[in-house]
């Protein structure tokens, strides 16, 4: 039995209205209410089916986790994940992190200010990609969130790509339809007078406004870098071919263990005390050292591998069979442990784990003893290495209990070269246009796995299922609203609203409404829906049909308010740990000062 129109019409405005409500209360999860969306839309074509032959299915309702913008954000988190996972961009973050201790709040200028102009002329989602570990960087020096400065670099990259004819794929877009209709033809710089104010205007309200009006959120990166300030007493052992053979202490301090302290060097029998003066490291000694998590890990990986030989027994050789799988963690003794008053040595932790100690987190005091003198205390806090599975096998160890949120792989250093590679090639055949964006994102995501820059499980850990969730939902809702003609019933009530208004009123409405729907539905869609609609508003006030085409172009690029308007504001979704409410919070206020700026001067540069 088929049902008038307007019920599904109706029915599918309450499912998007509910949904968006519950995404902004946050009392259910994205992942739920996303499917809720998706399970109600295809009850109401089940229960209520389209008269005629054009029927929703629930593969239509479903299509939307094959789009090629999800996968292509997805591809490109795993590029993102691969870089990270290999510290491909440390020396560039350093020279960045340099620039910013001296020069915060201009390094953050700079930076965003660079993502601006790059979008005017290049897809703003590998600009994003490129940048989003440094502003992360940036965010840790300054000692700020970095909720706080990735979702302006979104913003940012969005209001550049608003400027230029070539700037954004909705740009282009809606350029193609008006010409195919013989309306207007628009050149690379039509728009960009008007979309340069806009831009500037928005710029200021997202680097002096914005940021106060984001909550700090803590995501678990930002939890391990403080876990990591935490300090570990470790030793070295010195054998034949250490990189620290015939070092020598220069005022004290050892030039190549400047990230840690020093605290002991035994000799023989014979412990050496700071201040170290004419000490020369020599084969046989053990330096007793102080240093946080992450300097530990540096030293074990690193190009001059300070920490090797039989403590810990995993040296570079005995990795070489599985690179990706040595894990760090960390792990308490317990109380009542039969580890109390025993060494590390004599624990056979080594033995019964697989896994071996780095060091000792002592917080009622710093013993300055060669490690392997230490005899444990329950509550001591263990520095574990080991590959994947021991590591999570120490779950059944009854003797430590094991810090699950602290568990983390060490950055492949090694493959650093080719992952940096791989992501040149990446951004410059997406930017060049030789390949389309989603070949090149998915091919960057293989090449990733296939040079073992990172592994099958680090790659599936990288996709937030929230972002699959919200482009199936949102592409869901998007379907039904065209094939019951729920978007054309909101165009037509405008064009009836403002029949017979000034020039300005038809201009400062239509850039409204479309603003709004670009934040729902798709920002290509809303172009390819309103941009007939525009050219027919102007032919029936009798202006010139460019005035309303831009406001298509910029109105649609209004992609703000919700994580969903924009794959950028997907791609800082997960790395800022924002909410729903978030970008409706700092979205919302930039839509409506976009809208404004553009009532206010649009008719002064069309002469309207």
């Amino acid at each position: 039995m088929a049902f008038a129109p307007d019920i599904q019409m109706w029915l599918t405005f309450a499912v998007i209205g509910v949904t968006v409500v519950l995404y902004a209360l946050e009392k259910l999860s994205i992942e739920v209410v996303s499917l809720g969306s998706i399970v109600a839309l295809i009850l109401v074509f089940t229960l209520f089916p389209l008269p005629g032959p054009a029927q929703v299915t629930p593969a239509d309702l479903l299509a939307g986790f094959a789009n090629p913008a999800l996968i292509t954000v997805m591809s490109l988190l795993i590029v993102g994940q691969a870089l990270f996972h290999t510290d491909a961009l440390e020396q560039p973050v350093r020279a960045m992190a340099r620039f910013a201790r001296s020069r915060k709040m201009l390094a953050t200028l700079v930076a965003l200010g660079v993502a601006g102009l790059i979008s005017a002329f290049l897809n703003n989602t590998p600009v994003v990609v490129m940048l989003l570990p440094v502003m992360t960087a940036i965010a840790a020096i300054q000692n700020v969130s970095a909720s706080r400065i990735l979702m302006p670099l979104s913003f940012i990259t969005i209001l550049g790509g608003m400027t230029t004819l070539i700037g954004s794929s909705t740009n282009l877009l809606v350029a193609d339809v008006a010409a195919h209709s013989g309306a207007v033809t628009l050149s690379f710089f039509s728009f960009t007078p008007i979309a340069s104010i806009m831009a500037i205007a928005g710029a200021v309200y997202v680097l002096a406004v914005m940021p106060r009006l984001l909550k700090p959120r803590q995501n678990m990166a930002e939890e391990l870098r403080s876990a990591s300030g935490k300090q570990f007493i470790a030793q070295i052992e010195i054998r034949p071919g250490h990189p620290l053979v015939g070092q020598s202490a220069v005022a004290g301090f050892f030039p190549a263990l400047k990230d840690m302290t020093v605290r002991l060097v035994q000799r023989g029998d014979n412990p050496i005390l700071p201040p170290f003066e004419n000490v020369t490291l020599a084969i046989g000694d053990t330096v007793i050292v102080a240093a946080t998590r992450s300097t530990l890990s540096s030293a074990l990986t690193g190009k001059a591998t300070l920490i090797s030989g039989r403590h810990p027994p995993m040296d570079p050789g005995e990795r070489k069979g599985q690179p990706d799988e040595l894990t760090l963690a960390e792990a308490i003794v317990a109380p009542g442990s039969r580890l109390t008053g025993r060494t590390i040595t004599n624990s056979g932790l080594s033995s019964d784990t697989d896994c071996v100690v780095l060091g000792i987190q002592r917080r009622s005091r710093m013993p300055r003893m060669p490690m392997r003198d230490i005899r444990l205390e329950a509550g001591d806090v263990l520095l574990f290495a080991g590959r994947r599975d021991d590591v999570e096998g120490l779950r059944a160890n009854h003797d430590v209990i094991l810090m699950e949120w602290s568990a983390s792989e060490v950055p492949q250093r090694q493959f650093a070269g080719r992952a940096l590679i791989i992501f040149a090639a990446v951004v410059l055949l997406a930017a060049t246009g030789v390949v389309p964006i989603v070949t090149s994102a998915l091919s960057g995501a293989l090449a990733m796995l296939a040079f073992r820059c990172l592994n099958v499980r680090q790659a599936v850990r990288a996709i937030d299922g929230r972002i699959v969730m919200l482009v199936g939902a949102a592409l869901a809702n998007a379907t039904a609203l065209e094939a019951t003609g729920g978007a054309s019933a909101v165009a037509s009530a405008m064009v009836a609203a403002m029949e017979g208004q000034s020039a300005t009123v038809l201009l400062s409405g239509l850039f409204l409404m479309i603003a709004l729907l670009t934040n729902v539905l798709s920002n290509n869609a809303t172009a390819v829906l309103f941009t007939p609609i525009a050219i027919g508003i102007a032919a029936r006030a009798g202006l010139p049909a460019e005035p309303f085409v831009v406001a298509v172009i910029l109105g649609a690029n209004c992609s703000f308010a919700t994580p969903i308007g924009y794959q950028t504001n997907l791609l800082v979704m997960g790395p800022g740990h924002y909410r729903f409410a978030d970008f409706l919070r700092a979205g919302i206020p930039l839509v409506l000062l976009m809208w404004i700026v553009f009532t206010v001067v649009a008719p002064m540069v069309y002469g309207l």
